[in-house]
């Protein structure tokens, strides 16, 4: 979002972008009353380019439609983590398919009454991320941390779901112990303390900021209209040196080195599953077909992990791209990938949504565990139904066990 105003610098608020819009030491005169809110011109008053007339118009949807994804991935990453913390479906993989559904979760958490906030219940006289009320503005400068930690956190988190998956097909007989339940929750937590000290400089970066709208009562100046926002701290050879710090940390471990490790990691995965695939086909010639079963299993779960890793990157290639462009070509951050802010945040709040529909699509055992869970009304003979848990038979004198077991 951009503002025309007296003495700008900006950037954006959101999930793609990892500081705030904030408009400094501005102060109104009584001649100056009224703050426009101006999306459409820099603040070097240049013609607006297509992309800010875009990101103008869609602001206007920008909060009914967030608010709808948010509404929608909070119930399914719920879903989410209740099914996959089932003890039938205990895996190193769905450990980390867990946190992650909470890191999308935590998200989706502060992102839904942003939006309603400071989109759809916006006050029309204030511009983009203003607010008059004091514990607003708290929350934003929360949200403007926590959101940007929780997707970082969902970003590695999916890169350590692909190692753990393609080191697991690549060596069939060593994958079970790289890739246990212990060296799953080591890598989580790898990643949570990793990501919370990768972004101090950010946290260090924002704070709170007020405009005062003063106007002359009975011969002297009295502040009128009082609103917040979240602003960046400047002006000190520190401040200036964690600004610059923070962009290159924030556009290289955020952005460029997960796009090229997911990009890698998917032609890994495609190439790993092509040999499982042909070796499946190996035994079931040799007439093998329970071992043969198990390998089309496996293949199945890595293909519904593997579309997870390629709809991640398919949000975050597009940033990538972007954080590029932004080093080399001149101003293309203020005409292009500050208006488009608001896209990328739907872009990524989409794909925090959309992994239960994945699981319920491509996963037999999550479709049966949901039900079994949500669904107990269901009669037993319905089509799909299947009970989960330990099933016991007797025969000639000797009790068999059958257990459900995942990968």
């Amino acid at each position: 979002m951009q503002y025309n105003g007296n003495n700008s610098n900006f950037t954006t608020l959101s999930l793609t972008n990892f500081t705030v819009s904030v408009l400094e030491n501005v102060s109104s005169s009584a001649s100056n009353m009224c703050v426009q809110n101006n999306l459409l011109t820099s603040a070097n008053q240049s013609a607006p380019t297509p992309v800010m007339e875009f990101s103008a118009k869609y602001a206007t949807i920008h909060g009914y439609l967030s608010v709808f994804v948010c509404l929608f991935g909070l119930i399914a990453n719920i879903a989410n983590v209740v099914v996959l913390t089932r003890k039938n479906m205990v895996s190193s993989t769905n450990v980390i398919l867990t946190w992650l559904a909470i890191a999308d979760l935590g998200t989706m958490l502060t992102y839904f009454p942003f939006a309603m906030h400071f989109y759809i219940l916006k006050d029309p006289q204030l511009q983009y991320y203003f607010t008059r009320g004091f514990g607003w503005v708290l929350f934003l400068l929360f949200h403007a941390s926590f959101s940007i930690v929780c997707h970082t956190i969902a970003i590695w988190l999916t890169i350590a779901l692909a190692i753990f998956r393609f080191l697991y097909i690549w060596f069939p007989t060593k994958g079970m112990i790289y890739c246990n339940i212990r060296r799953a929750k080591i890598a989580i937590a790898l990643v949570i303390v990793s990501t919370v000290i990768l972004c101090i400089p950010n946290y260090i970066m924002n704070k709170l900021s007020e405009m005062k709208t003063e106007a002359c009562v009975n011969g002297s100046l009295r502040v009128v209209d009082l609103t917040y926002t979240v602003g960046m701290r400047q002006g000190t050879p520190f401040y200036d040196f964690n600004y610059v710090f923070n962009y290159w940390i924030q556009a290289t471990c955020v952005k460029l080195i997960p796009c090229v490790m997911l990009t890698l990691l998917t032609i890994l995965l495609i190439i790993a599953m092509h040999q499982a695939h042909k070796k499946r086909m190996a035994l079931k010639n040799q007439g093998k077909k329970d071992e043969s079963d198990r390998h089309g299993e496996h293949n199945r779960t890595t293909l519904m992990l593997l579309a997870v890793v390629i709809l991640f990157l398919i949000t975050e290639f597009p940033q990538g791209i972007l954080t590029l462009c932004n080093i080399f070509i001149d101003k293309f951050y203020e005409k292009v990938y500050t208006p488009l802010g608001d896209l990328l945040d739907i872009m990524a709040l989409c794909n925090n949504a959309i992994n239960f529909v994945l699981y319920c699509s491509m996963s037999k055992q999550f479709r049966d565990t949901f039900i079994s869970i949500f669904c107990k009304c269901c009669p037993d003979k319905r089509p799909g139904w299947r009970k989960m848990g330990v099933v016991s038979s007797v025969t000639n004198g000797l009790t068999t066990k059958t257990t459900t077991t995942h990968v």
